[in-house]
């Protein structure tokens, strides 16, 4: 099956945005190159993780290089703080996700797969899970790759952490996500009371 990729060896820009207040907001990945932009949904758990396996990676290029490497620090704060470009048009929802460096260029390859819903099994079992170690095998519509320098990669995991970070507060006894008009907290039997 042809796979569509949009691919960005060079982007100008690289982030993870939200559109809509906490607690209904829509999760995307943008990436940028002149006047072509790609934007795709994911879920804010995907962000989290991109965020801390790419910080995995970079920690263990530079250990593998002895420090050798050029891995700058983590940063506390991102430098883009901008909000996503115009027009927020989704190519497609991502599924699978996979990263890899690439000693060569001294970059970071990500590639973001389409989510196709798999067939299910007979009898009602679950379907078998599909393997990302060959592209070939990647059950996808469409896929972005996106090569960005270890310095760009600190930024996106700075901006990422930030987003994440900045839903719904959390519930102290709980720890589940507290709308804005109120909570009725599980661990409380349903008993609800102000929590400050």
């Amino acid at each position: 099956m042809a796979i569509l990729v949009h691919r960005y060896d060079s982007p100008d820009r690289f982030v993870a945005g939200t559109v809509g207040q906490p607690g209904e907001r829509t999760f995307f990945l943008q990436a940028r190159e002149g006047n072509r932009i790609t934007s795709v949904v994911v879920e804010k758990q995907q962000v989290s993780v991109l965020a801390e396996h790419l910080e995995r990676v970079l920690d263990e290029v530079l250990r593998r290089s002895s420090g050798q490497a050029e891995v700058p620090p983590p940063v506390q704060q991102a430098a883009d703080i901008s909000p996503l470009d115009a027009p927020i048009t989704e190519e497609f929802r991502v599924g699978t996700m996979t990263i890899a460096w690439d000693p060569g260029e001294n970059k970071l390859v990500i590639e973001l797969f389409s989510n196709v819903d798999q067939p299910e099994a007979e009898e009602g079992g679950p379907a078998e899970p599909v393997s990302p170690e060959v592209d070939d095998e990647v059950d996808a519509d469409e896929m972005i790759v996106v090569q960005i320098s270890p310095a760009y990669a600190r930024d996106f995991i700075a901006r990422a952490q930030a987003l994440v970070d900045a839903g719904r507060p959390a519930c102290p006894f709980c720890l589940q996500p507290i709308d804005a008009d109120g909570h009725i907290c599980p661990r409380a039997n349903g008993y609800r009371r102000p929590l400050f």
